[in-house]
């Protein structure tokens, strides 16, 4: 038996754990007991949970089973509690108490428990078994990826304390006037609200720098369990909040619209009863009406609070808007606001949705929405308790089939043929099957110089293993010296028809050999792939070309792993490492990226040409790829290109190949390397010199460019503020 404690949290009068737990097969059955002290029964409530980053470890498979664990029992302060887990036959003994629980959170002992997680005898064990399974060399990077966390530049509290906005700027907030202020309605429906957080939760918003809003709270809560005499009291104090009892309790949807109903602004700001906001949320909100005054929808980014209110955790730093991104998860969410005008002429609320209310909500919203403005600040800290999907996997169920609905409704208001939406890797990520519209031919161009058995690789499984049948291969044979290469040139095209060799005879150029390819190719959908490619997934191209075949989208790319299991690709950030780099790169497949991203389909601003689809009208738009860029950069060039055109450049995370290509391929080490590759450099730069200078919109300025995990930003080396601070480096080669 094998198990992990990952999450131990008192919540209100009870302690949650979070974890997982196998046996010696994926069939092995597990039991779960509470005990006090003296070995007395504790009532208990257990909800499986998937964990398929565990399926994968330990058993190289996505299994059909529950290894994680949510267990909740009743909690009396001062008193033991032991958790005993039994499987195989064996049973472990696990003890808690607030001293226990406390001493987990610190930041000393996280970074402690990492380093002895890594020396006990358990871990030694979990690590052989990954050796075993995945060889020695996946089990040194599993290992290097973990010991990088004991070295992030960070815990979210310190970075928060030296972000938030100082006294003096918060007083300076206060006293700024405005002349033509929008009024704010912030929107509360409440049932049943526990009086400490409904008090928190308000008195946040009396703190509120910026003065113009309105409260308007809608009560569905029974008879005698009201929060009528708690609001008088701060009714007669403040004459901008205003309370109305419900006859009776109509759901989330129906009771929000009550209090949309009895609002007067033209902004709606939603609000739950147990959260609460920083005293700058307002401020930053009406800044952003005041820059943007064509948009009628804006949203911030967000922490969670714990039950106590004593910290904070989990930020979510969000992309500007991300069309993509949002069918797969609401990663909106808080804080969202949107104009009076706009929620009434999509509906406002809609009950048969409750749930998922405000994603379908935002759905509708950002559909009809004239602009969409995102601020890239903490502006709402979400109360994480035992009823939010943020934590209760039984809510996160009935969530996700209300979400599920609200995507598909979607789709069909938008005119997007899509088959189903399923489950993604957890309870809220959403994967999207889309509906292939006939059965276009997609030409498969193949750059390839030598390496026959890596082409074979490649060929091999686009005609025998790939279940998309309508394809032809071009390959641009580039100058190969093996003879053997040219007789496999002949076997492959006796062998499948639907392969076709060209030649290009002049010097290496990327761009110009791919544009040669195209000339020969029939279809209307182009799949540019390198020679060491191999798909894992049979149904990448479906996963593409569902995405391809929409007019707003001009490019579309794939995930792409190392041999050893661990990212090469997942999206590209410009930015990174000065001009633009992968995303998680070298993360391990099953590990967690941040907030799922690597697993959910989204817009970048750009993905690697080492498999990328595109329509030939859009290729031929922007005249294919810059052959000035004949070796760096050229695929980002070209994604910025059809971004330039208006269409989106779509990241698949469920059409997965293998990339053979050696993590030191490409190092610029002779002097005529280096020369050109810095020639390739400032020829982007000063091509694309705004998205460098103000940075990526699909990433956000809170986070770092020095690694690829979305970790925090330095700022020590990388400031505080946006924009990004452009690299030396970059801007000297801008200036020449």
């Amino acid at each position: 038996m094998k198990y992990k404690i990952d999450v131990v949290r008192i919540r209100e009068n009870s302690i949650q754990i979070n974890g997982w737990v196998i046996g010696r097969t994926p069939e092995s059955k597990t039991d779960f007991r509470v005990v006090g002290k003296h070995h007395e029964k504790i009532d208990s409530s257990c909800v499986p949970t998937r964990r398929d980053d565990v399926s994968q470890i330990y058993f190289k498979k996505i299994c059909d089973r529950d290894f994680g664990f949510d267990i909740q029992f009743p909690y009396e302060r001062g008193k033991d509690y032991y958790l005993l887990i039994r499987c195989d036959g064996k049973t472990r003994r696990v003890k808690f108490n607030e001293k226990l629980i406390a001493r987990r959170a610190s930041v000393a002992h996280k970074r402690l428990e990492k380093i002895r997680d890594l020396m006990n005898m358990e871990t030694v064990r979990v690590a052989l078994d990954f050796g075993k399974k995945n060889g020695l060399k996946a089990l040194l990077l599993k290992s290097r990826h973990k010991l990088q966390g004991i070295d992030n530049d960070y815990e979210y509290a310190e970075w928060y304390d030296l972000t938030k906005p100082t006294e003096e700027e918060l007083e300076r907030q206060r006293k700024e006037i405005w002349e033509e202020g929008p009024l704010f309605s912030i929107v509360m429906p409440v049932y049943r609200a526990p009086a400490k957080y409904l008090k928190v939760m308000v008195d946040s918003i009396l703190a509120q720098t910026y003065r113009n809003w309105e409260l308007c709270i809608a009560d569905g809560s029974p008879r005698g369990e009201t929060s009528e005499e708690l609001l008088k009291t701060y009714m007669e104090k403040d004459g901008r909040i205003r309370y109305r009892k419900l006859e009776q309790n109509g759901g989330f949807s129906e009771n929000t619209n009550a209090a949309v109903r009895m609002s007067s602004g033209e902004w709606i700001v939603l609000a739950d009863q147990d959260d609460a906001m920083p005293q700058e949320a307002l401020y930053e909100c009406a800044r952003a009406v005041r820059e943007h005054p064509e948009c009628d929808v804006i949203y911030s980014d967000e922490d969670k609070l714990d039950m106590d209110g004593g910290a904070l955790f989990d930020p979510h730093f969000k992309p500007d808007f991300n069309p993509d991104l949002l069918r797969s998860v609401n990663y909106i969410c808080h804080q969202f606001l949107v104009k009076r005008e706009l929620f009434d002429r999509v509906g406002g609320f809609r009950k048969e949705f409750d749930g998922a209310q405000d994603y379908d909500l935002i759905l509708r919203c950002t559909e009809k929405a004239a602009g969409i403005v995102h601020i890239p600040r903490i502006l709402y800290h979400w109360r994480c308790h035992q009823g939010s999907t943020a934590s209760d996997p039984k809510s996160k169920l009935y969530a996700f089939e209300a979400g599920s609905r609200a995507i598909m409704d979607h789709y069909r208001r938008c005119g997007i043929r899509a088959e189903k939406v399923e489950k993604g890797v957890d309870y809220g990520i959403y994967h999207t099957t889309f509906a292939i519209e006939g059965d276009p031919l997609v030409s498969v161009i193949i750059p390839s110089k030598d390496h026959w058995q890596d082409l074979d690789l490649a060929i091999r499984a686009l005609f025998t293993r790939c279940t998309y049948r309508n394809l032809e291969c071009i390959v641009v044979e580039n100058n190969s010296r093996d003879q053997e290469t040219f007789r496999y040139y002949e076997r492959i095209r006796e062998e499948f028809p639907g392969v076709r060799v060209v030649k290009w005879e002049r010097e290496f150029n990327f761009s110009a050999i791919n544009n040669f390819g195209v000339q020969y190719a029939s279809g209307q959908y182009l799949l540019f792939m390198n020679n060491d490619i191999e798909p894992i997934a049979d149904n990448f191209i479906e996963e593409m070309l569902g995405f391809c075949q929409r007019d707003d989208v001009g490019a579309v790319g794939a995930r792409l792993l190392y041999p050893d299991g661990t990212i090469q690709h997942a999206g590209v950030v410009v930015g990174f490492g000065g001009i633009a780099g992968h995303t998680f790169i070298g993360l391990h497949s099953a590990e967690n990226s941040y907030f799922h991203r690597a697993m959910c389909a989204q817009d970048y601003s750009a993905v690697t040409a080492a498999c990328i689809m595109t329509r030939r009208d859009v290729f031929e738009a922007v005249s294919g790829f810059s052959e000035e860029l004949a070796v760096a950069f050229n695929d980002i060039d070209y994604c910025m290109k059809v971004r330039a055109l208006g269409k989106l450049i779509v990241y698949a995370p469920y059409a997965v190949l293998y990339h053979y290509e050696s993590k030191s391929r490409g190092l610029e080490d002779t002097p005529e390397k280096i020369d050109r590759f810095n020639r390739e450099v400032a020829r982007f730069a000063k091509k694309w010199p705004d998205i460098l200078r103000d940075g990526d919109p699909y990433y956000n300025p809170n986070l770092t460019l020095r690694k690829s995990n979305f970790a925090l930003r330095d700022l020590q080396k990388e400031g505080i503020g946006e924009p990004y601070p452009l690299g030396p480096s970059i801007a000297r080669l801008m200036e020449e």
